[in-house]
């Protein structure tokens, strides 16, 4: 054997095993990413309808005619190309097949992406500096009972009430002692808040709006029923809100500092934040650490939950113990890993420290003086 060839051997057996490298250099656009999504240690090359057919079934999808089948046939394999093209550019995170691997780009933000411009409120204050010098170096408040379990938008565009409510439900449960799931319906429905200057800043229901103008809303309105008192349709409605069944009321809310030891900070001691990211890599996001080379810091165009942060579990070895926010999501368990989203920390990635807001709840005893 020459030197050439076993170089070339030698380079084939390297790559074969790199992450970033699952797919074979003679296969197709179609069968990209199989390695990524099937169960390791399987070899078997599958094939797109397979893949389709695999997708479908998990996912409970159906179709109405045979010609919105092909089509949607044709949009899977576009996302099959789409999340070849992520995990290039994200190679720490896993890109693959998820549940809206059947919608277009533009689908896709329409039904389940809905953030605003960003426009404070008059009320909005910018949060106090605080002191970082004894932050954990790991944090997560799911392990503190501060977090609701994982919920799910359905194809409206109500993300920014899903963040308001996780954030309220966080501070809550700091002020009261007590979880409480909170109503994402009654914002779709009652909060119409928008400032008189930027009309298309406006909370309207699953057609977008903005956590800081929700916590407008919530402050005048006197605050959030529970969900089981005013449960999510995914759908806009009639407001039926009922002040006497208010749970959880806004005592103030803030701005956070672009600094990412200033929202750590204040993620520790004010309970889940609310933010705002670019969710460009989140339609075939499957899980690891998001850290993708390329990503827009100013296109804002999703509302998440910010629970926590940590250290561990970047891979490969070189970004061993790099630090990364774990995002609450609200696409459902079936989404990402459980319902959650992880992306690296240190260089604002995807605008995650671009919009960071906290809320304060009344207090227990501050409640029990309200009139309703």
């Amino acid at each position: 054997m020459d030197r050439t060839t076993l170089f070339s051997l030698v380079l084939l057996s390297l790559l074969s095993t790199t992450v970033a490298s699952t797919v074979a250099p003679k296969e197709t656009d179609d069968d990209l990413l199989i390695r990524q999504v099937v169960s390791a240690g399987d070899d078997q090359l599958l094939s797109a309808e397979h893949h389709f057919s695999s997708f479908k079934a998990r996912f409970g999808k159906a179709y109405e005619t045979e010609e919105e089948h092909d089509y949607r046939f044709e949009v899977f394999k576009a996302n099959l190309r789409r999340a070849k093209t992520h995990q290039k550019l994200d190679p720490n995170a896993v890109h693959g097949v998820t549940k809206f691997s059947d919608l277009t780009p533009g689908e896709f933000r329409k039904k389940f992406l809905g953030l605003k411009r960003l426009r404070l409120p008059a009320d909005t204050q910018k949060a106090p500096i605080l002191p970082t010098n004894d932050l954990p170096a790991d944090f997560d408040w799911r392990d503190h009972g501060a977090v609701t379990l994982v919920k799910d938008q359905g194809s409206c565009g109500s993300c920014w009430s899903f963040s308001t409510t996780g954030a309220l439900e966080g501070a809550h449960f700091l002020a009261t002692g007590e979880l409480v799931s909170l109503s994402e319906q009654q914002l779709v429905d009652c909060d119409h808040q928008c400032d008189p200057e930027e009309k298309n800043s406006c909370d309207a229901g699953c057609n977008g709006g903005l956590m800081t103008n929700a916590y407008e809303y919530a402050l005048k309105a006197g605050g959030l029923q529970r969900e089981v008192d005013y449960p999510y349709t995914g759908k806009d409605g009639t407001c039926k809100f009922d002040k006497t069944k208010v749970v959880a009321s806004v005592a103030n809310f803030s701005v956070v500092s672009l600094d990412e030891d200033q929202i750590a900070a204040n993620l520790v001691k004010n309970g889940p934040l609310s933010i705002g990211i670019n969710a460009v890599f989140m339609q075939t996001y499957i899980g690891g650490v998001s850290c993708p080379y390329i990503c827009s810091k100013h296109m804002l165009d999703h509302g998440v939950l910010l629970v926590g942060y940590g250290t561990a579990g970047y891979a490969p070895i070189r970004f061993k113990d790099k630090p990364y926010w774990i995002i609450k999501n609200s696409w459902g368990e079936n989404w990402g890993e459980q319902g959650y989203y992880k992306i690296c920390r240190g260089r604002n990635v995807c605008g995650v420290d671009s919009m960071v807001s906290t809320v304060a709840a009344l207090h227990m005893e501050d409640k029990s003086s309200e009139i309703h």
